[in-house]
């Protein structure tokens, strides 16, 4: 699963011809969630403080993460996608 982006030891991953609908994948030290990139659904566990992150990430990288979904989908190369600053 290809690492897109890292950050206040956040790691999101996203899968080649994963499942619909379209999400990435979280892991926080122990924690695990699936997060889906239009509406934000959560599944899995991520403490509130990590989670409020992710959701700011999301928003700022939607449109990359649909098209890095895009090229996962076909089995291309995924793009790294800037960190939460």
């Amino acid at each position: 699963m290809p690492e897109i982006s890292r950050f206040y030891g956040l790691i999101i991953l996203m899968n080649f011809k994963d499942h619909n609908p379209p999400h990435f994948h979280v892991w926080y030290g122990d924690f695990k969630a699936t997060v889906t990139i239009d509406d934000g659904i959560v599944k899995g566990e991520m403490p509130h403080r990590a989670l409020k992150m992710v959701f700011d990430w999301l928003e700022i990288h939607r449109e990359e993460l649909l098209l890095d979904w895009s090229f996962a989908q076909k089995g291309d190369e995924l793009f790294k996608i800037e960190p939460l600053k």
